[in-house]
């Protein structure tokens, strides 16, 4: 694994997508694509003009090798990724008309679960300006959620932003211990990036996005941003600064599919890239609402002149 400074590090699990344009329980094709909040994350940060890591580990056979390849074709360097004896995670998803999604996943023991403390060690995460990780990580295994502890650990000893999103999930961890997983990395975190409801109902028992970045921040986190879909996000922070900014209409509904992570690692790479946070947070916005014209996490990845032009022509 090779150490390098990076504007933005993203931390989890890249998974194998495999979609159908029908119900699941009565599918017949699939497309094979690849996805995940860390992959669509780190496509993001890498289309909003961040350098980008990725550190990962992925199956050691065909379809690993498929997965670095979309890696780099994202343009995220693909250099952290660490092949392992392990079956990657794999998930299958159906889409209607209207943007909703079934999901089914096969991930226990996936070689993503398999990431310890010891690849952080050896990824120089320190070097980087940005983590980025989430509570999916968190979630997979001991290992993972030990991997995220130490890497925020040092990019936030070595005066880096440290992004955290809850990104609960149901199907993957139970909500006592996701709430316990916010808890103990909100003192490192410099920006958490819940969603409201999904994450905040269970989590920090609110529905009201104001109250919830009140939450954030009473757990340690120095600032919230809590993303409300098509409605926008709340920004508060320990300074008392605070925003609420609409969100923008998208030209497309396709798939929302990875829409907040696509928010996450946008903002991650413009405050890597020296952005204000309004300005960061207004092109996460926009980024994420053309990302919901294509299939897939990272099917619809809009570059920065995109996201701009979507901006401010909203």
């Amino acid at each position: 694994m090779t150490a390098r400074r990076f504007d933005v590090l993203v931390l989890g699990e890249v998974l194998v997508e495999l979609s159908a344009p029908e119900p699941l329980r009565s599918a017949r094709t699939f497309e094979l694509s690849f996805s995940g909040d860390a992959l669509n994350a780190a496509a993001a940060a890498a289309a909003a003009g961040a350098s980008v890591g990725l550190l990962a580990c992925i199956g050691d056979d065909e379809l690993g090798a498929a997965l670095a390849e979309r890696v780099a074709a994202l343009g995220i360097d693909p250099s952290l990724l660490r092949r392992v004896p392990a079956q990657n995670g794999v998930y299958f998803v159906s889409h209607d008309s209207e943007g909703d999604r079934q999901f089914v996943y096969a991930r226990r023991g996936s070689a993503g679960s398999t990431l310890g403390p010891d690849d952080v060690d050896a990824s120089g995460a320190e070097e980087s300006s940005v983590l980025v990780a989430s509570g999916v990580t968190f979630a997979l295994s001991p290992s993972c959620a030990a991997a995220v502890e130490r890497a925020a650990q040092l990019v936030d000893a070595a005066g880096g932003i440290v992004v955290y999103d809850p990104n609960f999930r149901p199907r993957l961890t139970e909500p006592p211990a996701a709430r316990q997983a916010l808890a103990r990395i909100a003192p490192l975190v410099d920006l958490a990036t819940p969603s409201c409801p999904g994450d905040t109902l269970p989590l920090l028992g609110t529905h009201d996005p104001v109250a919830a970045a009140r939450a954030c921040l009473e757990l340690g986190a120095a600032a919230a941003a809590v993303t409300r879909g098509a409605a926008g996000v709340v920004y508060a922070d320990g300074n008392g600064a605070g925003l609420a900014l609409d969100g923008l209409s998208p030209p497309a509904l396709v798939d929302a599919t990875g829409a907040g992570d696509v928010f996450t690692g946008t903002v991650a790479a413009r405050l890597a890239l020296g952005d204000r946070i309004e300005k960061a947070l207004e092109l996460g916005l926009a980024a994420s609402s053309l990302s919901v014209g294509g299939r897939g996490g990272a099917g619809a990845i809009p570059t920065l002149a995109e996201t701009r032009l979507h901006l401010v022509s909203r």
